[in-house]
């Protein structure tokens, strides 16, 4: 299975547009026949959970049905998402940075379904790795789950082994994900298990039940391609 994600950058004086997109882009997508899955998502701005949205920058994830050759990524979101989308986003001067992945392993449900196939829990890889947390908040937690959140993402920032991250999400302050990309998975477990306080709101999220629902996959990084805010994030890192 191929997976893409594609972030966007508006312009300030399109914020309206990127808005509307949401809604708008939903058909297309529906009617990709090649697309299996997809959701369109705003971001965060500080690049994992952030209770603070970044207005210009929003974000597309989809599992598509079938792989694509190197002669097709001259006009990629074209390729990945249809003509209408990718002309949206050259008429809005869009900027945009996807990434191409192969989901290898996790567990967990986006809207009650496995939508990146039945994954084993482990793997053999350890290249560089992408990694997808995602959950959607019980209503009766999300005070918890915000004050606990904070100190955690302001540590990630300056995680050894950490190429890049991107807070996005469905619905803001209550279906929240956090992708990100390490140089390897000894460096994410060192982030996630050793870190004291990510350790702890772990372990919160599990004794106080936080979530209603909730998604762990690890993803091999194929290829990326274009930039964000004007840099690729991964160059020579692939």
């Amino acid at each position: 299975m191929l997976v893409s994600i594609t972030i966007i950058r508006y312009p300030k004086a399109y914020v309206f547009f990127a808005l509307l997109a949401m809604a708008v882009h939903r058909l297309p997508c529906w009617l990709n026949k090649n697309i299996a899955f997809y959701k369109l998502m705003g971001s965060g701005k500080n690049g994992t959970f952030d209770i603070y949205p970044d207005w210009q920058q929003w974000a597309i994830m989809a599992a598509h049905k079938s792989a694509i050759s190197p002669d097709q990524t001259s006009d990629l979101p074209k390729t990945l998402y249809g003509t209408f989308i990718s002309k949206w986003f050259r008429f809005f001067n869009c900027e945009t940075y996807t990434m191409l992945l192969e989901p290898i392993e996790g567990y967990g449900y986006w809207d009650g379904k496995k939508v990146f196939g039945n994954l084993p829990k482990q793997s053999n890889y350890d290249g560089t790795i992408a990694i997808l947390t995602r959950a959607t908040i019980r209503l009766s937690k999300l005070k918890a789950f915000w004050q606990n959140v904070a100190g955690v993402a302001s540590q990630m920032a300056n995680a050894p082994g950490l190429n890049c991250s991107f807070g996005i999400g469905e619905i803001p302050f209550i279906k929240q994900a956090t992708f990100s990309i390490w140089n390897n998975k000894e460096s994410m477990k060192a982030f996630a298990y050793k870190m004291h306080e990510h350790s702890e709101v772990i372990k919160k999220t599990r004794k106080e039940n936080w979530y209603s629902e909730d998604m762990f996959v690890r993803f091999k990084l194929l290829k990326s391609y274009g930039t964000i805010k004007g840099i690729d994030p991964l160059k020579g890192k692939l």
